[in-house]
């Protein structure tokens, strides 16, 4: 049997990955990144370290359970680290890790690009259910 390279291995194990597979933890990925709430939280890092209520005012609308459990998701998958402060009370910042700012050029762009087409996609929905209305 021959010997193979770190390298080697590392490849041949992220050809094992197939996100179309139902069990393939790329589809476990895919889902957390591709979920608004965690593309948000990544977006609203990116200028640098927030404590929890800083993000709870730039993310209009998110819940306190769900901001918690979303930062803890993307802490576990080691996109944003957490770092607690001594003090009374303890400060805990939220920041993105080398993994979380390698993703956040694509968040940023998918974010840029709904912001950008919002108008015609409006004007797709509009039509579409014209059309699903009409009578047949």
């Amino acid at each position: 049997m021959p010997t193979t390279t770190a390298a080697q291995r590392r490849a041949a194990e992220a050809a094992d990955y197939d996100a179309y597979l139902a069990e393939c933890p790329a589809r476990q990925l895919l889902d957390r990144i591709g979920d608004k709430w965690a593309s948000l939280v990544v977006n609203a890092l990116a200028d640098g370290p927030l404590r929890y209520s800083g993000l709870r005012r730039r993310l209009a609308g998110v819940s306190e359970k769900m901001l918690t459990q979303t930062l803890r998701a993307l802490e576990r998958d080691g996109l944003v680290g957490r770092t607690v402060t001594a003090g009374v009370p303890a400060r805990v910042d939220y920041a993105l890790t080398a993994l979380g700012r390698d993703l956040l050029p694509l968040v940023r762009q998918i974010k840029a690009w709904a912001e950008c087409h919002m108008p015609q996609v409006l004007a797709a929905r509009a039509a579409y259910d014209d059309g699903r209305q009409a009578p047949g």
